[in-house]
């Protein structure tokens, strides 16, 4: 009986280890990898016919960051929607990474974030097109999975060029009641 109680601890701390490792992956697995040079990864959104790159500011003890890719990044609606139609990269705040940016030039993460992007809190998503130039800007966490559709929708039909995501929003709520009632 002592041997049954301890190969169960044994199993249950197993389990465990092996989903915290799981769950750890799919934390991860909305972003692609990257080499740090932005001007190969713009050739290359182009070459898999993607909208343009999605890059998520973070850093390592933001909570919002962290509820970010534990309750909408890793969405299966939302990995297939965003991977399907962007790039997307995860961009360190405090990164001490050198990285070459969308004209070419060389430069720490953490300048790239806060002296060319203005970062200063986190989550921040920068969607950009084909030609590195940004389109659309998002702070802070989307309210849930919903949001944070529409706001993929607001860029891939390109409806920046034409209203804020507040009015695409505002729009996009009413469109489902109606739908609803």
């Amino acid at each position: 009986m002592r041997f049954f109680r301890n190969s169960i601890g044994l199993w249950v701390l197993f389990c465990s280890i092996i989903a915290s490792d799981v769950l750890a992956a799919d934390d991860k697995a909305i972003f692609d990898q990257t080499l740090g040079d932005f001007t190969e990864e713009l050739v290359e959104a182009k070459d898999q016919g993607k909208k343009g790159i999605l890059l998520f500011f973070e850093m390592d003890e933001c909570p919002f960051c962290h509820r970010m890719k534990t309750t909408v990044l890793n969405q299966p609606e939302v990995m297939a929607y965003f991977r399907k139609h962007f790039l997307i990269f995860s961009i360190d705040i405090e990164s001490d990474v050198e990285m070459t940016d969308f004209s070419g030039k060389t430069m720490l993460m953490k300048d790239f974030a806060l002296i060319h992007n203005r970062v200063r809190a986190t989550p921040v998503f920068v969607f950009l097109d084909l030609q590195g130039n940004r389109v659309t800007r998002y702070t802070g966490p989307a309210s849930g999975v919903e949001e944070f559709m529409w706001l993929g929708e607001y860029v891939v039909k390109e409806q920046y060029k034409k209203l804020r995501f507040t009015k695409y929003k505002r729009q996009r709520k009413i469109e489902k009641k109606k739908n609803k009632g």
